[in-house]
């Protein structure tokens, strides 16, 4: 009994002293920051950003601990709202503005939104925004003066790209909800595909009601596509998990900050029984990780595609004075077999931020419902791997460059109507060279990339010369023309194309059609799927 005591008190010491030791650390940092800003303010020569100063010290802060940690400002609520519920006050449309000086061009509405119901079309220039002219605005000012409280009113004066005519147009602006379910139909008689892009209120019941009605039309497997999903709230992945597995079941289980939580089907499913392939890839985060997880250690769903990003933490929002926020990381998060796919630490991370490599001995060995065995230490890992196109750099250059993107509006100008969207095919390739010839853009090869930079570092070493003639046989025999490379790269060329050309037109459910055209990574999984 005496030992036990002095245990306790012995943790109790530890704990108070623990407790003092934070206090006085917090404490003693509080003193030291208030002093630099009362030194700052009584002898820096200029005056202070105060406001910037401090943001930047927040951020800073907080950037001490995860990726995920961040403040945010009553003045960036809206951003908040876009990134909680894929929701803003405004007219529905994207907007593309070349240049300061340039009008706003309507770049693509959005289908049923105030601006397709208004009339507005691709090509569509907006002159002016409730009187006041767009010349001289960024992209973001118009933008945010075309947004605002739903219910509001607008006026645009709009310049129509079919006849040229200038009209006002007046739009209510609503809350333009942006879906999570971007597209459900049948890949074949019997193969049932629904896209999935987020993780927000309510896409539970939209998943729900996509698969009723696949099946209603004779569905007998799915393909639930999470590639690309960066996640959102828990409760809505654990209630898509509760549509295909029996009530009761663990689906996930968060420790941190509160304690220990654990969440399981709730409800009973709408089916146990159909296949389910899973698509994912290394931009699969978060919500997309847990259900993905979940469906593969019950054994419910095969995964397939790429490993997941890696992101095995729960965030929560904590209010903050002036009606400011910060979003928090308050807890991990593990699948019904016990593990946590988050990234064993933030530093170790492929180029587009995913889980780089870890070997096994790093990690720790779990099992599915029937004895499969699965790894923690980042990310999901495939039941099939399937590798995705690698796209050239001439490719990523035309179109992060927005050299597609401006020759679709130019085609929409010159075409009042293309073919219905099965029927389509884009046949003006030569047209698309001209165009690309005559802009600025890095149309470099990768090879040709690594070659100058190769160059530039043999220059540093005093090596160039002695090599010049070796240098400048090999740079000849890597060199292309802009338009001899185009042409080398039509076939992956295209498809982009394609896509933003049918966006235009019929909206985004067609672009989603003409991608599922070229799809190969999918195409594989399928033939997967049939030899299994």
């Amino acid at each position: 009994m005496r030992k036990t005591t002095l245990l306790l008190v012995a943790v109790l010491l530890c704990t108070v002293s623990f407790a003092q030791s934070r206090n006085f650390k917090s404490g003693k940092w509080s003193e030291i920051q208030s002093a630099i800003r009362k030194e700052l303010s009584r002898s820096f020569v200029d005056s202070l950003p105060i406001d910037r100063m401090e943001r930047a010290a927040v951020d800073a802060l907080l950037e001490e601990l995860d990726p995920y940690t961040i403040y945010i400002p009553e003045e960036e609520n809206e951003d908040l709202e876009m990134m909680l519920n894929k929701a803003y006050g405004g007219i529905g449309a994207i907007i593309y503005k070349p240049d300061v000086n340039g009008n706003v061009i309507i770049n693509e509405p959005y289908a049923g939104s105030p601006a397709a119901r208004a009339g507005l079309v691709c090509g569509d220039e907006i002159l002016a925004v409730d009187g006041v002219s767009t010349h001289g605005l960024t992209s973001k000012e118009a933008s945010d003066r075309m947004k605002g409280k739903p219910g509001t009113t607008v006026v645009f004066q709009v310049q129509r790209v079919r006849g040229g005519q200038i009209e006002d147009i007046c739009i209510i602006r609503e809350r333009i909800h942006l879906p999570d379910v971007e597209y459900a139909g049948m890949l074949n008689d019997t193969t049932g595909y629904i896209l999935q892009s987020g993780f927000t209120e309510n896409v539970s019941n939209e998943i729900k009601e996509a698969f009723l009605k696949l099946k209603s039309q004779g569905m007998k497997k799915l393909v639930l596509d999470l590639r690309g999903n960066g996640g959102g709230v828990l409760q809505e992945a654990v209630k898509i998990v509760s549509l295909f597995v029996p009530k009761g079941e663990t689906v996930v289980t968060s420790r941190g900050s509160d304690g220990e939580k654990t969440y399981n089907t709730i409800s009973d499913p709408i089916d146990t029984e159909i296949p389910i392939i899973v698509m994912v890839d290394a931009a699969s985060a978060s919500a997309s990780e847990i259900v993905a997880g979940a469906l593969q250690d019950l054994d419910r769903a095969t995964i397939m595609g790429k490993r997941t990003y890696g992101k095995g933490l729960v965030q929560s929002l904590r209010p903050l004075p002036y009606n400011g926020a910060m979003k928090i990381t308050t807890a991990k998060y593990y699948t019904p077999s016990g593990r946590c796919v988050q990234a064993i630490d933030y530093s170790n991370r492929a180029e587009d931020g995913s889980v780089g490599h870890i070997p096994d001995s790093l990690t720790h060995e779990f099992h599915t419902a029937k004895g499969r065995i699965v790894r923690d230490g980042g990310g999901i890992t495939p039941d099939v791997d399937i590798n995705v196109h690698e796209y050239s750099r001439l490719t990523y250059s035309l179109v992060l460059s927005g050299i597609v993107e401006n020759y679709t509006i130019d085609y929409v100008r010159a075409h009042d109507h293309i073919p219905a969207i099965d029927d389509f095919h884009f046949d003006d390739w030569a047209g698309f060279v001209e165009f690309a010839k005559t802009k600025e853009f890095d149309y470099r090869s990768s090879a040709k990339t690594y070659f100058d930079q190769m160059r530039k570092e043999l220059q540093k070493d005093g090596l160039e010369e002695t090599m010049k003639d070796e240098l400048d046989a090999l740079e000849k025999a890597i060199n292309m023309e802009k338009e001899q490379f185009l042409n080398l790269k039509k076939d992956e060329i295209i498809p982009f194309i394609e896509e933003e050309i049918a966006v235009r037109y019929y909206f985004q459910e067609a672009g989603i059609r003409i991608r599922l055209r070229y799809d190969d990574q999918l195409d594989k999984a399928l033939k997967a799927a049939a030899l299994q």
